[in-house]
């Protein structure tokens, strides 16, 4: 069994100029992936483009058709941070296809764990808004690929990126099926994961929000962290998916919360002893945040050598 990655050059294509979410930070992780040597250890896995009716699993048609109509009109903004570039609309197909083939692979016992090195990432993006530089929910669209494809009923979601996921949780806050864990800094971009949003109606109590202050200690998150898994053992998940956002790292220019390079991979171990004992080791993880290229390739390393320990 292997650990597998999803990249294509295609994610390079989604850019505008001076934006911090840009084509560099995916060039400066595989450039630090291969010159560490950690691709030949990684199976890469080929995919194909989404179609736009695996976007409809989540989104609106009318949010579907604004992304495609702004992107064909060349550099355009959907809000004050979120951009389209005349190749945004197929790049995000293909960010949300490898990202659905990537859990398809591990949900078959193809490959046990593996990593979606994506852009643009996509835990803001609601079910009818693209915000946050977000264009569509890629991790929201791979759990309900998972259920709807590979009949997994129970899907755990880990959020550790530095701003609270607001289009998951709001995706899934009425879902008993999906379960939606988020540390994040607070009160932070976007004003959402405060302690009392615990989900509603069915899906009440399937969504946990640790919010936590501007000097959170590397000892403080991982208490909290801990009491996440602890509940989400008892959830029991058939799967979990991990949005790695790795501007929670301290040194991260649009948040840091106490955490180093090295805590990622930590937090990747905690995760995968979890995922033994409740799913089969499945664990995939999609790129969200980090903007520090240095700190951000680092933690990717981190996070990456964590999930090669974990093949059976």
């Amino acid at each position: 069994m292997s650990t597998g990655y999803i990249y294509d050059p295609i994610f390079l294509q989604h850019t505008v100029a001076g934006h911090v979410e840009s084509p560099e930070r995916l060039q400066a992780i595989m450039s630090r992936l291969e010159q560490d040597g950690i691709l030949s250890n990684l199976k890469q896995i080929s995919f194909i483009p989404a179609k736009e009716e695996n976007l409809r699993l989540v989104h609106t048609q009318e949010m579907i058709q604004r992304v495609r109509s702004a992107a064909s009109k060349g550099p355009s903004w959907l809000d004050m941070d979120t951009y389209v570039s005349p190749d945004s609309y197929r790049v995000a197909l293909a960010a949300v296809g490898g990202g659905m083939e990537l859990v398809s692979q591990i949900a078959s016992g193809v490959i046990t764990n593996g990593i979606a090195l994506l852009r643009p990432p996509g835990h803001h993006a609601t079910a009818n808004r693209s915000m946050g530089f977000c264009l569509f929910n890629n991790i929201a669209l791979a759990a309900r690929y998972l259920q709807k494809h590979h009949q997994l009923e129970k899907i755990a979601i880990i959020d550790w990126d530095v701003h609270h996921g607001n289009g998951t949780q709001e995706i899934f806050y009425q879902d008993p099926s999906v379960f939606y864990m988020s540390t994040h800094l607070y009160p932070h971009y976007p004003g959402t994961g405060g302690k009392l949003e615990i989900g509603e109606g069915k899906g009440c109590s399937t969504t946990l929000n640790f919010p936590l202050g501007h000097g959170c200690t590397r000892d403080q998150y991982i208490k909290y962290f801990d009491q996440g898994l602890e509940i989400i053992k008892k959830f029991h998940p058939d799967f979990i998916l991990i949005s790695a956002g790795f501007d929670s790292h301290a040194d991260d220019p649009l948040g840091g919360l106490g955490l180093y390079e090295e805590d990622f991979g930590l937090l990747t171990t905690k995760i995968c002893e979890v995922a033994k004992e409740t799913c089969q080791d499945r664990v995939a993880s999609f790129l969200e945040g980090g903007y520090n290229l240095e700190k951000l390739t680092a933690s990717v390393v981190h996070h990456i050598n964590a999930l090669l320990e974990y093949r059976p």
